[in-house]
């Protein structure tokens, strides 16, 4: 199977819950994609850090377990304005505390940069390849 792509894969800068992020990881893999894993207690920073490495990352696919997600991305709005996350970002899992989903944590983290919130891990891989589909198109000439 060719190469589908670079991922940035990590868990959120509070969060230590490295189980479903190393299957994560595995299932891109076996997908065909090339995975920079950065695992749990992951900050934005480091985040930016392995994009401005891998200026040809497909997306950054951030996991939160624990509902503090909207809390540990606040710095992704001026991470984003100063061009280190040009690539779609990803967040899926627990968006918030407590037992109650009002559906806010959505909207917070959209209006923080997030790109796509996902409800299940299904749809995980789709997206990823409706995103390569996105991209080759933009790569691609334009006939005329």
């Amino acid at each position: 199977m060719p190469g589908r792509g670079l991922i940035v894969l990590g868990v959120t800068a509070s969060d230590a819950h490295s189980v479903a992020n190393q299957l994560i990881a595995h299932r891109l893999r076996a997908e065909g994609y090339t995975v920079v894993n950065l695992g749990a207690c992951t900050p934005v920073e480091e985040f930016a850090q392995a994009v401005r490495e891998h200026p040809e990352t497909l997306a950054v696919v951030v996991g939160s377990l624990n509902g503090h997600a909207c809390d540990d991305l606040r710095p992704l709005p001026a991470a984003r304005a100063a061009g280190d996350l040009p690539c779609p970002i990803v967040l899926g899992g627990n968006l918030s505390v407590g037992s109650h989903k009002d559906g806010s944590a959505e909207d917070r983290l959209r209006a923080l940069g997030v790109d796509h919130v996902l409800a299940g891990l299904g749809e995980l891989v789709p997206l990823l390849r409706e995103l390569e589909r996105r991209a080759a198109a933009a790569r691609a000439p334009r006939a005329g």
